[in-house]
């Protein structure tokens, strides 16, 4: 079973996950907690963003 995101929401998800991987990159967190969170965003996308977007750091 698996999922599969394509057309316009796998443009709105790739969208959302690179605005969070920029905005984490310009935060003042420690590099560790930059780290975590980019890893997260980049290998499960969809929760990845939820959870960032949650309790991710903030600016």
């Amino acid at each position: 079973m698996s999922i599969e995101v394509g057309g316009f929401f796998g443009l709105i998800l790739l969208i959302c996950v690179i605005y969070g991987i920029l905005t984490t990159s310009q935060s003042s967190a420690g590099t560790g907690t930059k780290v975590l969170w980019i890893l997260i965003l980049l290998l499960i996308p969809f929760i990845g963003f939820i959870l960032w977007f949650l309790l991710g750091p903030k600016r």
